[in-house]
């Protein structure tokens, strides 16, 4: 299974779109790993997780194949991490030689953001045999592609059910877990009953600082990884990556990647491929 980080910021990107904070303007100035766009991920060239403004530049920056991509899966309706105007774009008149309907699951607060952007757009467009939109919820098993895929609940935005994600294909798992804090009871339950995991992918937006209400910084990932060795799920076999990174944490790549170097986690940045 190949993970590729296309995007690895938080809401506002990195730098911020309007900020001239000192962190911003040194993360310009060395520019590289530094510089980051929205929180996406593709699997295997095929299987999108979210959908930000940033997609169409992730597109042209990384040669993904959007018009092959047969799924997406939304981890909450939060518009760094979902923006469904875009995705009306595949309508007739804006896409030629289309072919099937792209498969888009996420909650019940998605499904009403992507129904609103389709009621805006012209009939004409023909929305109905270009997409489809299932709302899940948690711990409801999908069969995608070969992928058995579990949607775990997220600690994160109280209005809505967040989730995050296990995936599992040909032997391999790997759980993708940002946005979210420290992981809800129901979902330490279920990783208890897992196994062993070959990836674990974590929400790293505080960088140095301690959060784990809404989303994690380094001693959260620390705590996260504990639990998940006492459980038997990592091991010095399984890879684990940062990622979903807020200027606000204060840290850049370099010195993110100094901090977690003696835990041997790898630091996501835009473009980034991993393979477990």
């Amino acid at each position: 299974m190949k993970i590729q980080y296309l995007g690895t910021a938080a809401a506002e990107g990195w730098p911020g779109i309007f900020c001239n904070c000192p962190v911003c303007r040194e993360a310009v100035r060395r520019g590289g790993k530094n510089i980051r766009s929205r929180s996406q991920a593709l699997v295997d060239d095929s299987l999108l997780i979210d959908f930000p403004p940033d997609s169409y530049y992730h597109m042209i920056q990384y040669h993904v194949p959007m018009a092959a991509v047969q799924n997406i899966l939304l981890t909450h309706a939060h518009q760094d991490h979902f923006y469904p105007l875009d995705l009306t774009m595949r309508g007739n008149g804006f896409s030629d030689e289309v072919t099937g309907i792209l498969q888009i699951y996420g909650n019940e607060l998605c499904c009403e953001w992507f129904g609103e952007a389709v009621r805006t757009a012209s009939p004409y467009m023909e929305l109905d045999r270009r997409l489809a939109f299932h709302t899940i919820t948690k711990f409801q098993t999908l069969n995608l592609q070969g992928y058995t895929i579990t949607p775990l609940p997220a600690l994160h935005d109280r209005r809505q059910n967040c989730l995050i994600y296990l995936l599992k294909k040909d032997g391999k798992k790997l759980l993708y877990g940002n946005d979210t804090g420290w992981f809800p009871d129901e979902t330490w339950r279920f990783l208890e009953r897992e196994g062993h995991l070959d990836g674990v992918s974590l929400d790293c937006t505080m960088g140095r600082q301690k959060e784990g209400t809404n989303h994690m910084g380094i001693p959260d990932n620390r705590e996260v990884i504990k639990r998940l060795k006492l459980y038997e799920c990592v091991d010095s076999d399984t890879k684990i990556v940062i990622t979903h990174f807020s200027h606000h944490g204060g840290v850049l790549h370099e010195e993110l990647e100094q901090e977690v170097g003696t835990d041997g986690w790898y630091v996501a940045y835009d473009g980034f491929c991993l393979e477990i």
